[in-house]
């Protein structure tokens, strides 16, 4: 019995092989004779001998092929999210295209960050989100290999992202609406940086909201405008971008006297959680209340109606993060990518 650190060249010796057979029957088992291979196996086993360090074969190599996805929400969120699930089945599609592999991480985590991000086994990370995540990004640069953010933000402008052009993007989505006649409006938000869902003044709005939710609403703000309304008339209610925080505040939207014929949602997910509100207190949507989303999800077009959208090109944003990561094609400059108005069956005119 060998005692101690058990070697590939200690299994070799005890099996009678050389060390580059007993090294294919780990990594080339087709190669090597059955007997011989079920042989140094058994022997392996009984040595307590359980493979070779994969890990550092690869970092010898150079290379692991793999991408680590990171963001500040806890892993859950990959999969719950519909915006999140659908951005990372285009991920999933590239990668299986040019056999990468794909390592989930999150910051929810702050004490364990540190050790996720250092220990992942990859040639790069994609970063689904900057906004609070400045250790997040630290902690990625201080590892000295390629990211890409998925997100622009008004902070580090060195931090190299690939995000949308919100604001016009927002406006299109307003300008849809008050085209089709709508002038009473409301503002469902996602993206507070602190303190309680709610209602906001359009200042508060400014203040509390996350870059790419500013952004949104400066968009939604700047159409409507030039239809002669202003940000006092649109009431904006932030939410926690969930069921709960959705019907409350279309709870208190319309128990106005005057309440919406359009709903601005800043994503699908609030969007859908806005319609199945509505078609549960007696509104039709669009009859009675119109609602576009942001952000082009999957179930957008299954919906019943249809959701009318800001559709992201996410297929696009997915093959150029990939390619960041790696083609050493990390943009030089942030880069601003244009969103589509997907016209479906919840907007129309409003009612007489």
């Amino acid at each position: 019995m060998i005692k101690g650190h058990v070697k590939l060249a200690d299994v070799a010796r005890a099996a009678g092989v050389s060390q580059g057979t007993a090294s294919n029957v780990f990594s080339r088992p087709e190669v090597v004779r059955e007997e011989v291979r079920e042989r140094v196996l058994g022997i392996a086993k009984d040595l307590g001998y359980n493979g070779p360090d994969i890990k550092g074969r690869l970092l010898r190599a150079g290379r692991v092929n793999a991408i680590g996805v990171a963001a500040i929400e806890p892993l859950a969120y990959f999969f719950e999210d519909p915006w999140a699930r659908a951005l990372m089945t285009e991920v999933a599609a590239v990668c299986d295209a040019t056999g990468t592999g794909i390592a989930l991480v999150s910051a929810q985590n702050q004490q364990k960050l540190a050790w996720n991000i250092n220990s992942a086994l990859v040639d790069g990370f994609i970063l689904l989100c900057v906004e609070g995540g400045e250790q997040l990004v630290a902690l990625t640069r201080r590892r000295q290999l390629p990211f890409i953010a998925l997100a622009l933000g008004d902070g580090d402008a060195a931090i190299p992202a690939i995000g949308l052009d919100n604001i016009a993007g927002a406006a299109q989505a307003a300008r849809h609406l008050a085209d089709l006649g709508h002038r009473r409006f409301a503002i469902l938000a996602i993206g507070l940086t602190g303190g309680e869902a709610g209602v906001m003044t359009p200042e508060q709005a400014v203040h509390s909201l996350k870059f790419t939710s500013r952004d949104r609403a400066l968009g939604y703000w700047q159409a409507l405008a030039d239809f002669g309304i202003g940000r006092a008339d649109v009431p904006v209610h932030a939410t926690q971008n969930d069921r709960a925080s959705v019907d409350a505040a279309l709870e208190a939207l319309f128990a106005a006297a005057r309440p919406p014929t359009a709903i601005l949602a800043m994503s699908d997910r609030i969007a859908l959680f806005a319609m199945q509100w509505l078609a549960g207190r007696g509104y039709a949507v669009p009859g009675d209340v119109s609602v576009i989303g942001f952000d082009g999800v999957p179930e957008a077009a299954t919906a019943v109606p249809g959701l009318t959208t800001m559709a992201q090109p996410l297929a696009g944003i997915a093959r150029r993060a990939v390619a960041a990561i790696l083609e050493d094609a990390v943009p030089a400059q942030q880069e601003a990518l244009e969103v589509t108005l997907v016209v479906r069956g919840s907007t129309a005119p409003p009612p007489p």
